[in-house]
């Protein structure tokens, strides 16, 4: 067993949208890739051997050899004399470990930092920060659910973000003022963040509401842990999160055969005021009602939000596109 297959087996058991439900795995699905033989329990020191690519506990796998030079798993020889020569460190796997089960990093931290405060007689002076217990989950970068994180969340402004040669004072001070504060569980989800940006701002359902990071849209079943893995979040601020506001397309496709049953009738009705002003004598004024000229004002769908509505997929509204956002 190799990262490669661990990541391949992760990778097929990603959450899956399925009607907008979420199905998530279980670890103990994944016990058998991230557990050794030897002790059962989960990796410690996860040192693989090269010749077959099977891993152990590094305590596990070193006293074995002192009496075998075979692999536990598959008796492939794995040296003649010397098999310590032939076993490698594997960092990637260890750390896939720690993400992967709650709590295996601080406890492991803890069961070291207690060896050697009750052992002071051992030399821990050679050995590495980790080894002696000595790093937190913040410098591992390891983020357990429950967790609190700290995000900030500001309008995406897409006209903004391609202005160059503003000044930066200015800019900066706009953002700190547009820019709101959140404390949330690392289990928390973006379509949960979606749901509290529409509450809060009162976003008809007309439109869909975005959670991005930087200029990329997030799945819903993203949670706040998923993106700071994903996007190497350093812990150096607030997760930096931001929102769009825009039409969404189920409105979109509803409106447009509308307009075109309504361009449709604008036709005929055309059609008869004009045979209707063809059969008709000069000066008996035309009963059709006239069309709006181009100089009358059109009246915004929603009054309450003017500022919103965004042409999608091509198709043009009467209202602006966003320029700011909602108030909170």
């Amino acid at each position: 067993m190799n990262v490669s297959q661990i990541a391949s087996r992760v990778s097929r058991s990603l959450p899956s949208m399925t009607m907008h439900r979420t199905t998530r795995i279980k670890i103990t699905e994944l016990n058998p890739h991230l557990m050794c033989v030897l002790c059962g329990g989960y990796f410690i020191d996860a040192t693989t051997i090269i010749e077959c690519l099977h891993s152990f506990c590094k305590m596990c796998i070193v006293r074995y050899l002192e009496t075998s030079k075979y692999c536990p798993i598959c008796d492939v020889p794995v040296h003649k004399t010397k098999p310590l020569l032939n076993i490698r460190s594997d960092k990637t796997l260890q750390d896939i470990v720690y993400k992967l089960v709650p709590g295996l990093f601080k406890n492991e931290m803890k069961r070291r930092r207690d060896f050697y405060a009750a052992h002071p007689s051992v030399d821990a002076t050679t050995r590495s920060n980790e080894d002696r217990g000595e790093v937190a989950d913040e410098d591992k970068r390891i983020i357990t659910d429950d967790e609190i994180i700290s995000l900030s969340i500001e309008f995406f402004d897409h006209n903004k973000a391609k202005k160059t040669g503003v000044a930066e004072d200015k800019q900066s001070k706009q953002q700190v003022n547009n820019k709101r504060y959140l404390q949330c569980p690392a289990a928390m989800t973006i379509m949960h963040l979606r749901k509290f940006l529409r509450s809060k701002m009162d976003i008809p359902c007309t439109y869909q509401v975005e959670v991005m990071y930087e200029d990329e849209p997030l799945k819903d079943y993203y949670t706040l842990m998923d993106i700071a893995y994903i996007y190497t979040w350093r812990r150096n601020g607030p997760l930096p999160l931001k929102y769009r506001v825009r039409l969404s397309c189920k409105k979109m496709k509803m409106s447009l055969p509308q307009q075109e049953g309504q361009n449709s009738t604008g036709r005929s009705a055309e059609s008869d005021s004009a045979s209707d002003k063809a059969c008709s004598p000069a000066g008996v004024p035309s009963t059709s009602s006239s069309l709006p000229s181009p100089g009358t004002p059109v009246q915004s769908p929603h009054p309450h939000f003017p500022h919103i509505s965004k042409p999608v997929n091509g198709a043009s509204t009467s209202a602006p596109a966003p320029t700011r956002p909602f108030p909170f």
